[in-house]
């Protein structure tokens, strides 16, 4: 089967724009159709200044909010990165193919190091590395498919490039993986600011709906949402991004084109109102699933550990070729090392 591989980084709390773009297909589409790994990738959360007990926190939620979503610890693996050794080992290796210039040259890095700047903190040296621990995530597994939005597939193109080099330079040891992208609602847009993704990372905002966010929150934020000059409902991304934005989101959670939805309506009021029922519909079995999940802790406990167990095994024979391929010894086995006593 193909195998596919994805993650969320419990940085903040997860959002509409993480559900529409990436969960609810893997739960509807990706664990069915492949081999499918699910990561709470929280060694990524330490690239910046946090608090080490709300990771801990988000990192809990998020899993929890995985398997509300629809994951089946049956049909595939949920585990959390850091229970796994085999993601910080290859990561080590990986940087030894990197280069500094591919480093530099992420948008991401230049970004999220120039907000880090304009704070007034200090960049620190793995939020210029993480990409290479993304592409160990990815490689570790032999994955064929890695379901990401438009500002990942960057990452993902890295990866395959050190793939595609360590093989060269060292024998063939990793699949060279591809970027999939889901269609509409790939990426959310914050709703005040539709030129900008509705990312979890953002700490408070009005244009960001939570999956957690109660019916009547969700509501209000939809209602003020920023829209475009102009009386009539169109679909055009480039000269009504706002309007665009929310003919998406309705065509995600109720179906649909967002060119075809827009002629059904001639105020902007009558779309805001359904898209919020929309998205409280599509949210409401989610969030009843999510409040069954925390009163019963042990059972997502009982599943991190199993898909750690499982994650633990797919991956180590790969990391361990590398290891081997680079030119590492490998360790001496128990058996000879009592031998030798």
């Amino acid at each position: 089967m193909t195998r596919v591989f994805s993650g969320v980084k419990p940085t903040g709390h997860l959002t509409l724009g993480n559900y529409l773009g990436a969960m609810r297909r893997w739960a509807a589409v990706d664990q069915h159709r492949s081999d499918a790994l699910f990561c709470v990738v929280d060694l990524h959360a330490l690239t910046v200044d946090h608090d080490p007990a709300r990771v801990r926190r988000l990192s809990r939620q998020a899993a929890s909010l995985l398997l509300a979503a629809g994951l089946d610890p049956e049909l595939c693996t949920v585990f959390v990165q850091s229970h796994v050794d085999e993601h910080a080992r290859l990561s080590y290796v990986l940087e030894c193919v990197a280069t500094d210039g591919e480093m530099r040259r992420m948008i991401q890095y230049k970004e999220k190091a120039a907000r880090e700047r304009e704070r007034g903190g200090s960049v620190r040296l793995s939020l210029l590395t993480y990409p290479v621990l993304m592409a160990a995530d990815i490689l570790a597994y032999g994955t064929d498919e890695v379901p990401v939005g438009d500002d990942q597939t960057q990452h993902v193109e890295l990866a395959r490039d050190l793939a595609v080099r360590f093989n060269q330079r060292y024998g063939h040891t990793f699949v060279v993986p591809r970027a999939t992208r889901p269609g509409v609602a790939a990426r959310v847009m914050n709703l005040q600011e539709p030129a900008s993704k509705m990312g979890k990372s953002d700490d408070v905002g009005p244009g960001i709906v939570y999956v957690l966010d109660e019916p009547d929150v969700v509501r209000k934020k939809v209602m003020r949402a920023v829209t475009d000059s102009g009386r009539e409902v169109v679909y055009d991304r480039v000269a009504r991004p706002g309007l665009a934005n929310l003919l998406e989101v309705l065509a995600a959670c109720a179906g649909g084109e967002p060119a075809e939805l827009a002629g059904a309506y001639d105020s902007y009021g009558a779309l805001k109102k359904d898209v919020a029922e929309a998205v409280v519909e599509v949210l409401r079995p989610l969030r009843e699933r999510h409040q069954e999940l925390c009163a019963d802790p042990g059972y997502v406990e009982g599943v991190l550990r199993v898909g750690a167990e499982r994650a633990r095994a797919m991956s180590r024979p790969t990391v361990d070729a590398a290891y081997r391929a680079i030119g590492l010894l490998p360790p001496v086995p128990e058996t000879v090392v009592n031998a030798a006593r």
